[in-house]
């Protein structure tokens, strides 16, 4: 399996809230909400082609609960069954068994033993949204493979970031990008490991 990051950005770096204003206040962020309104046909076809070539989702506890939280008062909404049905690893110390979202599996204690055995089940791509603390994990255990990242036309200023000081290095290229009609650029890299 491949792990693949599917996530909003600002031009600088956060990734913290961007759905809606009370998406995840932590540290006092009140800047929530940058993305939304950016949405067009542009991104939702690349939402969808994302989506449909994922073999399930890999996800932290925060995300999860969000995730479930919205998606199940969304019964007309087609990403609501294609959540529901697919394969959900969750990476958590407080979730316990069993998980209240169908096809969840809970990744208890070594996270990066167990992502690294997912990893070695098959040819396909777990896709990691939000999380961005098992985000610093995987990037500091050399985990991840691609990332998707949609990098929106505003700077907000603080916030949590999906490449954090001291973080591991990576060296990435880009295989592929797009720009929304809002202006989004969507860019695509693949992480080069040395032969």
């Amino acid at each position: 399996m491949r792990i693949r990051v599917f996530n909003h950005l600002t031009l600088d770096g956060v990734m913290q809230a961007p759905a809606a204003p009370d998406e995840d206040t932590r540290d006092g962020f009140d800047r929530g909400g940058w993305a939304a309104g950016d949405e067009d046909s542009v991104m939702n076809a690349k939402t969808g082609e994302s989506m449909s070539s994922s073999d399930g989702l890999l996800l932290g506890r925060r995300t999860y609960e969000h995730v479930l939280g919205y998606w199940n008062t969304q019964p007309d909404s087609p990403f609501t069954p294609v959540l529901n049905d697919a394969p959900k690893y969750v990476a958590s110390t407080t979730l316990r068994d069993p998980m209240p979202w169908p096809n969840s599996t809970l990744l208890g204690g070594d996270v990066p033993s167990a992502v690294a055995a997912l990893k070695q089940q098959g040819d396909g791509n777990l896709t990691v949204l939000g999380s961005g603390d098992l985000l610093h994990t995987l990037m500091a255990h050399d985990l991840v493979d691609e990332y998707v990242l949609m990098i929106n036309p505003v700077v907000v200023g603080s916030g949590r970031r999906l490449f954090s000081d001291h973080g591991a290095y990576s060296a990435l290229e880009l295989t592929d990008s797009i720009t929304t009609e809002a202006g989004v650029v969507i860019a695509t890299y693949t992480t080069v490991r040395a032969s």
